[in-house]
C-alpha cells in the first residue's frame, strides 16, 4: 500500500512538472510570436514616417496606399515616388528607428533608375558592436520606380534577446525536471538497497538465532554437571562459552530490534518516571559486568521526573554507560550529571575514555558506524548502540549531542524539554 502511494506521488509530481514545462514552452513560443508582431508594427510605423519625411518639400503627395511592404520577416520595401539622397535616407532611418526603440542592426539599399538595379547603401550598427561592411544582394521589384529596401540581418537573435526572462525560466524548469528525475531515481535505488539490507539482516539474525539458542541450552545444562563443576578448567571454558554466547545473543537482539524499528515505528508507552532510581539500577547492572568501573551521579534533586518510555529510557542509559566503559583504556570513570532550567532537563554522561576525533564525532549516531581506531577493532559490535540511542531521543522529541572534553573522553548531553 505504501509503495503504491509512493509511486502515485512520484508519477503525479513528474506529470505536474512536465505539464508546467510544456505550458512554459508554449508561453515562450507565444511570447516570441508577439514580439515578432510588435517588431513588425514598429518597423511599419518607422518606415512610414521615413516615407512621409522624404515627401516633405517635394511636389508629390504621399500616396493613399501604404508604401511599406513586408516581403519577409527581416526584409521590407518602401515605395517612394520621389527622388532622394542616400545620406538623407540614412539619417531618417536612424532617427525613426531610435524613436520606436528598434535597437538592432540593419542595412539598406536603393533602386538606381539609371543602372536599373539595386544599389547597396550601408550597414548600420545600432548596437555597440563594430560596424560591418559587406555586399548583400537586394532583389529588384517590378512596378516600383523610386524605392528603398531594408533588411534586418540579426532579426532572430534580437527577438530572442528580448525574451531573456522567458528563456531563463524555461531553462530553470528543465533543470528542475532533471533534478527531480535524478532524485527520484536515487530515492528508488536507496529504497531498493535499504530493503535488501533489511531482508539480509532479518534472515541472517534469524539463522543465527536457532543454533545460538541450542548452544546456550547445551552450555547451561553442561555447567550444572558434577564433572564440569569439579574440573576448574572445564568450568571456566564452559563459562566462557555461556558468556560469549550471551554477548552474541545480545548483539543479535539489538540488530533485530533496529531492523524492526526501521520497518515499522516503535510504539512508546510514555509515563512519568523518576530518573535517579532507573539510572541507579542500570549502574548496578553495569558494575556486575564491569567491577572496576567508577560511576557517580551528580544531582541536587533525586526526585526529577520526566515523561518517557521506561523500558527504552533504561536501554538508552545502559547503552551510553556501556559505551563509555568499553572505549576507555584505563579505569573507567563516569559522571552522570542531572540539572534543570526553565526550558530543559539536562542529562550529561561524562567519561574519561579515548575520545573521538572532531571529524568523526558528527557520525557516531549513524547506523552501523564505528570509529576507525585500534580500540574499536578490539571491541565486538555492530555500531548500533548509539544509533538506537539517537532513535529513542528522536521519538521522544529530545535533543542529543556529543562533544570532546578538554582533557580526555567525551560528554554526551540529552536535552529533554520541560512542559
Amino acid at each position: 500500500m505504501k509503495i503504491n502511494k509512493l509511486n502515485s506521488i512520484i508519477v503525479l509530481g513528474l506529470i505536474a512538472i512536465i505539464g508546467i514545462l510544456v505550458a512554459q514552452l508554449l508561453w515562450t513560443k507565444q511570447a516570441f510570436t508577439l514580439e515578432e508582431k510588435k517588431l513588425s508594427q514598429k518597423t511599419h510605423i518607422a518606415l512610414l514616417e521615413v516615407a512621409k519625411k522624404l515627401y516633405e518639400g517635394s511636389n508629390h503627395d504621399l500616396p493613399l496606399e501604404n508604401p511599406v511592404q513586408k516581403i519577409s520577416n527581416d526584409y521590407y520595401v518602401v515605395n517612394v515616388d520621389n527622388d532622394f539622397e542616400p545620406e538623407i535616407l540614412e539619417y531618417y532611418l536612424k532617427s525613426e528607428f531610435k524613436k520606436v526603440n528598434i535597437m538592432t542592426d540593419f542595412e539598406y539599399a536603393m533602386y538606381n533608375c539609371q543602372s536599373d538595379e539595386m544599389v547597396y547603401g550601408n550597414y548600420i550598427s545600432l548596437s555597440d558592436k563594430s560596424k560591418k561592411k559587406q555586399s548583400v544582394y537586394f532583389p529588384k521589384h517590378k512596378n516600383l520606380i523610386y524605392y528603398f529596401a531594408i533588411r534586418f540581418p540579426n532579426d532572430t537573435s534580437y527577438l530572442f534577446s528580448s525574451l531573456k526572462f522567458w528563456l531563463v525560466l524555461s531553462l530553470v524548469l528543465i533543470v528542475i525536471l532533471l533534478i527531480y528525475v535524478y532524485s527520484i531515481f536515487t530515492l528508488l535505488q536507496q529504497k531498493k538497497y535499504s530493503e535488501l539490507q533489511r531482508d539480509f539482516i532479518n534472515n541472517m539474525t534469524h539463522e543465527f538465532k536457532t543454533p545460538l539458542s541450542s548452544i546456550l541450552i547445551a552450555s547451561n545444562y553442561l555447567i550444572k554437571q558434577d564433572k564440569i563443576k569439579s574440573d576448574e578448567k572445564l568450568h571456566n571454558y564452559t563459562n566462557i562459552i555461556i558468556n560469549q554466547s550471551g554477548k552474541l545473543d545480545h548483539h543479535i537482539e539489538k540488530i533485530l530490534n533496529v531492523a524492526k524499528s526501521d520497518n515499522s515505528p516503535l510504539v512508546l508507552n510514555k509515563e512519568n518516571i523518576l530518573i535517579t532510581p532507573i539510572i541507579e539500577d542500570v549502574i548496578e547492572n553495569i558494575r556486575l559486568k564491569y567491577p572496576i568501573v567508577d560511576i557517580k551521579i551528580e544531582t541536587q534533586n533525586k526526585d526529577y521526573t520526566i515523561e518517557a518510555d521506561s523500558f527504552h529510557f533504561t536501554n538508552l542509559v545502559y547503552n551510553l554507560i556501556d559505551n563509555s566503559v568499553k572505549y576507555c583504556e584505563h579505569n573507567p570513570e563516569i559522571s552522570i550529571r542531572l540539572s534543570k532550567d526553565n526550558r530543559y532537563f539536562k542529562l550529561e554522561f561524562i567519561d574519561n575514555g579515548i575520545g573521538i576525533s572532531n571529524k568523526n564525532i558528527s557520525f557516531i549516531f549513524d547506523k552501523f558506524y564505528r570509529i576507525p581506531s585500534s580500540k574499536s577493532n578490539e571491541i565486538n559490535g555492530f555500531g548500533l548502540g548509539l544509533y538506537y540511542v539517537k532513535k529513542i531521543c528522536d521519538l521522544h522529541n529530545w535533543k542529543i549531542n556529543a562533544k570532546n572534553n578538554l582533557k580526555n573522553g567525551i560528554t554526551i548531553t540529552l536535552l529533554i524539554p520541560q512542559k
